[in-house]
């Protein structure tokens, strides 16, 4: 095996051979034949954190899996096991000791990370027919997109999409506008 270090003799960066490993590695400068020991790298310990998966209603702990250097934020897309089963989540809260909440924080100091699974998600539908607002709710993938102003079925129900309300906040009323299932808390609309 060969790596790229500094060797005092020839005063640069060159080519050494390793030549035995234990705590250290012993190499041998391949452009002068200078031995050495050097330091082996570090590698970065393996985390499972515990995690909090929350589907439509109900929850789940698993774990995500993070070196210890790794840095997570609130609304990262990851990948949650819980026994042989693996979701993709979006990061919801980052808990720390002491119930601290933060929106990111490095793998080493997180005790628990809250997320929602975002591959299948149920939309909440509000279909207003002129008298009275019809509740509806859609089962459907994450990443399936709806458009203000275009037309759906859902449950028999024809209706008009008139705006989206997202889970971060703004409201989406300009035609044409489009976002994916995972990230609208409610779908309201027009009966057609």
């Amino acid at each position: 095996m060969f790596i790229t270090a500094h060797c005092p003799e020839c005063g640069d960066e060159t080519e050494h051979e390793v030549v035995a490993e234990s705590r250290d590695q012993l190499v041998r400068c391949t452009t002068c034949g200078h031995h050495q020991r050097i330091p082996k790298e570090r590698e970065p310990q393996s985390l499972l954190i515990k995690t909090i998966i929350s589907r439509e209603g109900t929850s789940i702990v698993g774990a995500i899996e993070f070196a210890e250097d790794d840095e997570c934020n609130v609304e990262d897309h990851l990948v949650a096991e819980c026994g042989d089963d693996a979701f993709g989540v979006q990061v919801a809260s980052i808990e720390l000791a002491g119930d601290k909440r933060v929106q990111r924080a490095k793998a080493k100091n997180i005790l628990t990370i809250w997320t929602r699974a975002i591959e299948q998600v149920v939309v909440k539908i509000s279909i207003h027919d002129g008298r009275k607002t019809i509740p509806v709710y859609m089962p459907c993938d994450g990443e399936q997109e709806f458009t203000v102003g275009e037309k759906y079925v859902v449950s028999g129900k024809r209706f008009q999409i008139s705006h989206l309300k997202l889970r971060d906040g703004p409201l989406m009323r300009k035609e044409g506008w489009k976002t994916v299932a995972h990230r609208i808390k409610r779908i309201y609309g027009v009966r057609s």
